[in-house]
């Protein structure tokens, strides 16, 4: 197993596979993204590199972006990765924009959860966040996937002051019946949205005073699988659950599971942290795995406790699309 000198274990790949992104969200980039200098991981770099840290202890990955839908090799990716020994859960986070007629054929290959980003509700401030019109779509995206009976369906919702903050009622009602997970993360600084930050940021634990508020409770650590750093509350009389991601309100970093590869195969010891480290000189064929591994082990030896983002600091991280959050 993955150990680093505080003695956490790394089960979880963070895994970005692209970083074109067909969104233009307001708090990550409201220009639209530019193209990438370096083509992102092939399909037989991305099957190597997850067999070696299937091989450390690695069960789940998740393929993140930009917008993973944009790679026309989705399917294969999926295929690759699930088929990896090791390998339990394969997740995927999309805006959904484009995934619905996809479904039936990512979970044939292999695909066991998805998230889908959706921040708000109401289709002229959807459109007025992301970009795009398209809520009505992403939703039954979200319904199809729901149908389909995917181990886990999740709804992330970034919050914004002022933008979607006022909606928190209908975002529970969408669970009241559905085996559903709404995940209300707190906005981010990076280098990017300083300003956006500064005007939009939102404390989380204000949101989960409202919600304790309406009778829902805290879900004891441990009695729910896969709670990663979301703070879990339910309800007698609603199916599914809602969770808080409070990177600033409730510092999670001393639970943390994951490790994050960038679509170009660059190793991010922390999403807010300094640097990354290439693999993919280990990547180019399987006899490399012990290599990637020595690699990786030694750089964990650089994992810092904690981020700092109480401080002021947001590391290199410029945009969360380059790193997939």
């Amino acid at each position: 197993m993955l150990t680093d000198n505080f003695q956490r274990q790394f089960s979880y790949l963070r895994l970005s596979i692209t970083e074109l992104c067909n969104f233009r969200c307001l708090y990550c980039l409201p220009e639209g993204c530019a193209k990438p200098e370096q083509q992102p991981l092939s399909v037989d770099e991305i099957r190597n590199l997850v067999r070696g840290f299937a091989e450390m202890g690695v069960s789940k990955v998740r393929l993140t972006g930009g917008e993973p839908t944009l790679r026309k090799d989705l399917i294969s990716i999926i295929q690759a990765v699930a088929s990896v020994p090791g390998i339990e859960a394969v997740a995927l986070t999309t805006n959904g924009h484009k995934i619905l007629p996809l479904l039936p054929f990512l979970k044939a290959a292999g695909l066991t959860a998805i998230n889908f980003s959706v921040d708000s509700l109401q289709p002229n401030q959807f459109e007025a966040i992301t970009g795009k019109s398209s809520a009505a779509d992403v939703l039954k995206a979200v319904e199809s996937a729901l149908v389909q009976n995917f181990e886990s369906v999740k709804i992330n919702v970034v919050l914004l002051k002022g933008l979607n903050s006022e909606e928190l009622p209908a975002y529970l009602e969408l669970v009241r019946n559905k085996r559903l997970s709404i995940r209300f993360i707190e906005l981010m600084q990076t280098s990017d949205n300083r300003e956006f930050f500064a005007e939009r940021h939102l404390p989380a634990d204000l949101v989960g005073k409202q919600i304790l508020a309406q009778g829902w409770q805290q879900v004891t650590p441990g009695t729910r699988l896969n709670m990663g750093p979301a703070t879990v509350f339910s309800h007698p009389e609603f199916v599914g659950t809602v969770g808080l991601i409070t990177p600033y309100s409730q510092n999670f970093c001393a639970s943390c599971n994951r490790l994050r590869v960038s679509a170009r195969g660059a190793l991010r010891l922390c999403l807010f942290g300094e640097g990354e480290y290439s693999l993919r000189p280990f990547l180019q064929s399987a006899q490399q795995l012990p290599e990637l591994q020595l690699a990786v082990t030694n750089l964990l030896g650089a994992k810092q406790q904690s981020h700092r983002l109480l401080e002021g600091h947001y590391g290199s991280t410029q945009n969360l699309a380059s790193i997939g959050g």
